[in-house]
């Protein structure tokens, strides 16, 4: 990376002091929203910390929906604002950072060029000069664009726009110096140098408030329960009604990530652009131009003005048997945390993934690229379907943290049925009126049970309490990277089984669902027995809740997706309100 320090002047004036410099180019160093020259505010140009350095956008949104779909996995992705030398639009243009040179007299043989100095960075990043009073009169520079002296007096107006995101740290971190160089053959050569860094692609925890809820159009047997019940709860959560997504694919957490970036606005604000990752699935790794999960492709169809898509994926190591992982029910953010004196203020991303059980490493290592939300991994290959979701969630609660998280205990399942068996309850049913599917055949069988025969059923036992000394090493990994206590853990009873090998959920995991607001959280109906009118597992995760100020939504899913080895979170997805925090001011 190409190091300016200050302004550097060739020759001295006729008194023999250094020459006053004819190059004054400045940024948003001060992150206030404009470009300033009245004061010192910007003039801090090749420092980047948490109190100073300018910052713009990857410009791959598709402001003027002019972006039409691909057939190719390849090349779907490469459709926005930033394919093309042209500001598309006063939406484009907003999403270009400013740069200025200070304007002011120079000699009659001044010519300047404004370059991308940073090696890395050339390919990958756009410097636009301002052409008129018009908010889209800017045209592309390149490093042979020569300003005139008329130009250099009047002062230049910049814009600036990356191409991608970062990707890979060890290709470009992100970072770029903008130099400035003003010739004379008079007055002699004058440099001067601004640093800029590319914002980071960030994702929501649970914690910020839901917008949107999105579920899929497609209605396999028993959603529309799931999807009206989902409904109710949103609307008690004060939101819409949820959005529907025109995909063949009822796991709509699993598909898409939402996410977003952000620079400084005008007047101290944020000007956002959202972005929506598509997951890493490599469903047909035979097809030579569209090898990845097909619903995915729904994060560019819902590209447009502000909105952005992104994917990333190593199709030559790709391994089908560890694909699950790339779902995005995997992917989950912790809340903002502080541990040992280092401030996670957007929290980090948690992932179950291991050394020999592991994500799409191409994926992963764009995600920490971004250097915000450095991940957590969990062992989850103990699971049938492998998520973080299956046994994990975070909710607000009223701690010094601020939130708690949520854990499976199927140890408490197990306490809570021989409890009631002991009470002379055993012959009480559960799971009344529904039944299991064998996903091979298709073939129906009862599922209703008394709490004896589950309790005699050896395979659910070792299942369960397997279950809960891999939730415990999970929690350890948690308590060791944030500090949590067992204080700040909510044990949420269910018990597992067995399938391929593998854990699943037995009763519907009541962790595995929505957190819509502050106070309401839409969970998976357990269907459990019910003792003088209660449902005992209901009323044991309404009181834990309850205690923290949240409300359970009760949502129906079990054919549409428990027996099926999913609940309300899989088959669901959320955008949420981007946090007033500034990540800038992280200093990351």
């Amino acid at each position: 990376m190409l190091l300016v320090i200050g302004v550097v002047a060739c020759g001295p004036d006729h008194g023999g002091r250094p020459a006053p410099s004819l190059a004054d180019l400045r940024a948003d160093a001060n992150r206030d929203g404009e470009v300033r020259f009245d004061d010192d505010s910007d003039a801090n140009k090749t420092a980047w910390n948490a109190k100073t350095g300018a910052i713009f956008l990857a410009n791959i949104d598709d402001d003027s929906q002019r972006c039409e779909s691909s057939t190719s996995d390849f090349t779907i992705a490469l459709c926005n604002d930033a394919q093309d030398d042209v500001v598309n639009g006063e939406d484009d243009a907003r999403d270009l950072a400013r740069l200025k040179t200070r304007p002011g007299p120079q000699p009659a043989d001044a010519t300047g060029r404004v370059v991308v100095a940073t090696a890395a960075a050339r390919d990958l990043v756009r410097l636009f000069k301002k052409t008129g009073t018009g908010p889209t009169d800017f045209e592309v520079i390149t490093d042979d664009t020569e300003f005139s002296r008329e130009e250099l007096e009047a002062g230049i107006e910049l814009g600036i726009e990356a191409k991608d995101i970062v990707r890979d740290p060890a290709e470009w971190d992100g970072y770029v110096d903008v130099e400035l160089t003003v010739s004379s053959q008079e007055k002699g050569v004058f440099t001067d140098t601004v640093r800029m860094r590319v914002a980071p692609v960030m994702t929501y925890h649970h914690l910020l408030p839901a917008e949107t809820v999105w579920i899929p159009n497609t209605l396999t047997q028993g959603q529309e329960a799931m999807h009206g019940d989902l409904a109710a709860a949103s609307r008690a959560a004060g939101l819409g009604e949820p959005q529907g997504l025109s995909v063949n694919d009822q796991w709509a957490q699993d598909f898409f990530e939402p996410a977003y970036m952000t620079m400084p606005g005008p007047g101290h604000s944020q000007h956002v652009m959202r972005v929506n990752y598509r997951s890493a699935n490599i469903f047909n790794p035979k097809k030579k131009e569209t090898p990845l999960r097909p619903a995915g492709r729904v994060v560019f169809a819902l590209r447009g003005k502000d909105v952005a898509g992104v994917q990333q994926f190593d199709l030559a190591n790709s391994r089908i048997e560890m694909d699950t992982l790339n779902s995005f029910g995997n992917f989950e953010t912790v809340p903002p945390y502080k541990k040992d004196g280092v401030f996670y203020p957007f929290g980090r991303v948690l992932r179950g993934s291991t050394d020999s059980w592991h994500v799409d490493r191409a994926f992963a290592t764009m995600v920490d690229a971004q250097g915000q939300q450095p991940q957590i991994e969990i062992d989850t290959s103990w699971l049938f379907v492998g998520h973080v979701d299956e046994t994990i969630s975070f909710v607000r609660a009223p701690s010094p943290r601020g939130w708690a998280l949520l854990a499976n205990d199927a140890r408490l399942s197990m306490k809570m049925l021989a409890n009631a068996s002991r009470a002379g309850h055993g012959n009480v049913p559960m799971f009344i009126g529904y039944s299991w599917i064998d996903v091979d055949t298709g073939e129906a069988s009862p599922a209703e049970v008394t709490i004896d025969q589950v309790l005699a059923d050896r395979e659910v036992m070792q299942a369960s309490a397997e279950a809960a000394a891999e939730v415990d090493a999970q929690l350890a990994i948690l308590k060791k990277e944030i500090g949590l206590t067992d204080e700040e853990i909510i044990k949420v009873p269910f018990l597992h089984t067995y399938h391929a090998g593998k854990s699943v959920a037995y009763q519907p995991g009541m962790v595995n669902g929505v957190y819509l607001s502050d106070t309401r959280f839409a969970a998976p109906d357990p269907h459990g027995p019910r003792i003088d009118g209660v449902d005992i597992f209901k009323a044991a995760f309404e009181e834990s809740l309850g205690n923290i100020g949240i409300n359970v939504n009760w949502v129906e899913d079990w054919d549409a997706y428990h027996r099926i080895f999913g609940e309300v979170h899989c088959g669901s997805n959320t955008t949420r309100r981007v946090p007033e925090a500034r990540w800038w001011e992280s200093g990351r």
